[in-house]
């Protein structure tokens, strides 16, 4: 039994991740601020701290804990948001890192867990995307992420062994269904469910690597333990292309719809497309049967009905 501390148990990720460590019998804190999250999504038995992570004031009452790991997961999360407040997307996530890796050192807590994302690589429209590919962020919310993964590195040297897991697009149930910025598949699903049309930003040709949210909690759990994925930025994907036209062609099928589907300009800093390569996840944490685009979204739907 272990105490950790996971940042956002409010929110999709966070709260999953939660959970689950709760009912493997350790004990959670978390911090969410409940900007996006709900209190309903924190899970029974989480020591809930509702703080902005960015907020230095709230981290002296955690100064006596003794943390097995820190998994960083709160955070803004869209590309497209962060443009419209800059600042306020790198004290989310940007600032939010330092202050716990700050924390790491002072009570001694020598791993730490952090959620980057795919975006760092930018404009690399390309499948099988490996780790050694040139970043070139395209958005604040992916520089934020490229900064944070860099003080990752600094903080090394401390001794804290941070491992930086770039999140693909991440989907299932439980997602924010309101939050028409963030999460793609989510997206579209929430506009055929309640929207007149489905407004489309950017080609029905672009594509992304979607990967179902137990796969991503699975991806975690065996990061913490692992030595090799200590101090190393890992991929966490299917590496498989799956086209905007396929996700709008699976949603209407399953939900035997004939909305109109209407393509409009994309937004800022939005990539064609990008799948992962997953030599170096499956490596180093190992392989198993992964879910499959209809598969995961006949729970998302069933979940949501």
């Amino acid at each position: 039994m272990a105490e950790y501390l996971v940042t956002g148990a409010a929110g999709f990720v966070g709260s999953k991740l939660a959970n689950k460590l709760i009912n493997d019998g350790h004990h959670v804190t978390s911090i969410d601020d409940l900007s996006t999250g709900s209190i309903s999504n924190v899970p029974e038995g989480v020591n809930f701290i509702q703080a902005d992570c960015s907020d230095p004031h709230i981290y002296k009452s955690l100064e006596n804990k003794s943390f097995e790991a820190v998994f960083h997961i709160a955070g803004q999360s869209s590309g497209e948001i962060s443009f419209e407040d800059p600042i306020k997307d790198l004290k989310s996530n940007t600032q939010s890192t330092l202050l716990l890796l700050s924390l790491c050192k002072k009570i001694n807590c020598k791993r730490f867990i952090f959620a980057s994302s795919m975006s760092v690589y930018g404009l690399n429209n390309a499948e099988h995307v490996s780790e050694q590919s040139k970043c070139t962020p395209q958005s604040f919310y992916a520089v934020g992420k490229l900064a944070s993964e860099n003080y990752l590195n600094i903080y090394k040297k401390y001794g804290i062994n941070s491992t930086a897991l770039r999140l693909f697009n991440i989907y299932g149930p439980g997602q924010n269904m309101l939050n028409l910025k963030q999460g793609m598949l989510s997206i579209y699903l929430a506009q055929f469910i309640d929207k007149e049309k489905v407004i489309v930003k950017g080609s029905g040709e672009r594509f992304r690597d979607l990967i179902f949210i137990d796969d991503v909690i699975e991806s975690i759990l065996r990061c913490t333990d692992n030595t090799d994925s200590y101090n190393e930025a890992i991929n966490i994907g299917i590496g498989k292309k799956i086209t905007v036209q396929n996700i709008i062609d699976s949603i209407r099928s399953n939900l035997k719809s004939s909305k109109t589907v209407e393509f409009v300009e994309g937004t800022p800093g939005d990539l064609h497309g990008i799948t992962a390569c997953t030599k170096k996840m499956d490596k180093i944490l190992g392989k198993w049967d992964k879910v499959g685009l209809e598969q995961g979204l006949r729970s998302m739907i069933e979940h949501l009905s």
